[in-house]
This record gives structure tokens, C-alpha cells and sequence, in this order.
């Protein structure tokens, strides 16, 4: 019987965040698969199969947008991952000033998203906006930052990676800061450049970082919505549109099965991408170590 107690015993600690998983995780995703197989409002609900996920991938639309999703995650991840180091680098050096370079460089992450998007989208307009006159006055005339179809994900992009440098540089900053300084006197004594102990010392022990920031902004760019309807609303047209966008308009719209229908294909995204993704970001970190 003690035996027994002794087993349940660890069961009893598991037990309220299973409670907790159950209700507010798995329940509500076993109920999303079944109402993305319905055409439903909240009087009724008829069982249509998987016609709304037929009618998501058949129209250009809808299936744009995952492909929009996944340039904006993987190109946005991308940017601030290699942008963050190169600026904690110096930051982290003997830098003046560095303390206030380091709040000014923050200083984004303190403004919401939402008025993030409102402000680029002022200064972006086409013939008033700050960012526009200063191109025109460098000879790019004419263009339209975010009524272009062509290049309006990518000045969405731009803004996106403008407010996200400044977690992932306070990141990075740690991470280097964390690193033993007996590795770089013994690599001074050996000889090595600056370069080289940046490329062998800096480089494989900051990863652990690195793999934080690589899985925090690819999933943020994945679930992306506020700021590209602040400053697109998902145009010109459906040019920015990403997955979380035409998810809110198809509920906006009254298409409740086919914007949980979108849900459920988000969350199978997010999901293939983010699992693989940190299994091998895992295993690179072990191999370093």
C-alpha cells in the first residue's frame, strides 16, 4: 500500500496542469477540429466535412495568405537574428556610451505594436509620409511603400524587424555577456584575432540565445495579425494578407466554420515548423557543448 502511495505521490504535483492543459488547450482544440468541419453559427451547426478546407486552398485568396505567412516568419526570424548579433556585438565591447545606446536601441519594444503600424503607416505614405520624401529625394521617385502590391509585405517586413531588434539584441547581449572571459584571454595568449574569437568562441557559446531568439520571432511572425492590419489591413487587395488576417475577416465576414477551419491550418503550421525547428535547434546546442 506505502508502495502505492509512493508511486501516485509525483502524480498528485502533475495533476492541476494536466487539469489546466485539458480545459484550456486540449477541449478547445478537439472542439476547433470539429467545428472546421462545419458550416455553423451560434444557433446551429451542419457537418460539411472538409468542404472548408477544400474552399480555403481553392481560392487564391485564402491560400495566398500562407504563403505570405511563411515569407514574413522566415524573412522577419532571419533579419533579426543576424541583425541583433551585429549590433550587441559592439554593445557589448568597450563601447562609449553603450548604456544609452542600449535604451535607445530598446526604446521600440516599449511602443505598442498597434501604434508601431499606425505611425510607419503615416510615414510611409506616398506623398506625405517622411520615409517616402526621403527617397524621392534620393532618386527613388514615385514609389508606393504600401500601396505597391509587389512591395508592400516587405515594408511591413521592414517595420516588423525595426520594433523586434530590440528583445532580440537584449537577448544576445546577455547571452554574450554570460560567456566565460578565460576563453578570450587564453585565445589573446594563443594569438587569435578578433575575428577568429568571434567566429570560434562567440559564435557556438552565445547558440543558446541564438536558438531563443531563432524560436521566438519565427513563431511571432507566424501568428502575425496587429501590426499588418495597422498599416495594410492585409492590402492593397489581398498583398499582405497573412493566415491570422483572413482568419479575422472570414469570422468578421460570418464564415465561422471556414475561419476555424483557417485556425486549425494555422496551428498545423505553426506546429510543423516549430517542433522539427526546435528538436534540431536541440540537438545543435548538445553537439556544441
Amino acid at each position: 500500500m506505502k508502495k502505492k502511495q509512493k508511486t501516485l505521490y509525483p502524480a498528485w504535483f502533475v495533476l492541476p496542469s494536466l487539469i489546466i492543459f485539458t480545459v484550456f488547450f486540449l477541449v478547445p482544440i478537439i472542439q476547433s477540429l470539429y467545428y472546421s468541419m462545419t458550416v455553423w453559427n451560434f444557433d446551429s451547426a451542419k457537418f460539411c466535412g472538409f468542404d472548408n478546407y477544400v474552399l480555403f486552398f481553392s481560392e487564391h485568396e485564402l491560400s495566398s495568405s500562407v504563403v505570405h505567412t511563411l515569407i514574413y516568419a522566415f524573412l522577419t526570424s532571419g533579419l533579426k537574428v543576424v541583425l541583433a548579433f551585429l549590433i550587441a556585438i559592439p554593445l557589448c565591447g568597450a563601447m562609449k556610451s553603450k548604456g544609452f545606446i542600449r535604451s535607445a536601441v530598446f526604446f521600440p519594444n516599449l511602443v505598442s505594436t498597434m501604434a508601431v503600424g499606425l505611425t510607419f503607416s503615416y510615414l510611409m505614405h506616398p506623398t506625405k509620409g517622411l520615409i517616402s520624401i526621403a527617397l524621392n529625394a534620393i532618386g527613388f521617385k514615385g514609389i508606393d511603400l504600401l500601396g505597391n502590391p509587389d512591395i508592400a509585405l516587405y515594408s511591413v517586413i521592414a517595420t516588423d524587424v525595426w520594433k523586434g531588434l530590440s528583445i532580440s539584441v537584449v537577448i544576445y547581449i546577455a547571452g554574450i555577456q554570460s560567456i566565460d572571459e578565460t576563453y578570450y584571454e587564453a585565445a589573446s595568449i594563443d594569438g587569435a584575432t578578433s575575428w577568429q574569437k568571434l567566429k570560434n568562441i562567440t559564435l557556438p557559446l552565445v547558440a543558446p540565445a541564438q536558438n531563443s531568439i531563432i524560436i521566438l520571432s519565427l513563431i511571432g511572425g507566424l501568428r502575425t495579425f496587429d501590426l499588418i492590419w495597422a498599416m495594410t489591413g492585409g492590402g492593397p487587395g489581398f498583398a499582405t494578407d497573412v493566415m491570422a488576417s483572413v482568419i479575422y475577416k472570414q469570422y468578421a465576414g460570418g464564415f465561422y466554420g471556414l475561419s476555424t477551419a483557417g485556425n486549425v491550418i494555422m496551428l498545423i503550421v505553426i506546429s510543423l515548423i516549430a517542433f522539427p525547428l526546435q528538436h534540431f535547434l536541440d540537438k545543435r546546442e548538445e553537439a556544441i557543448q
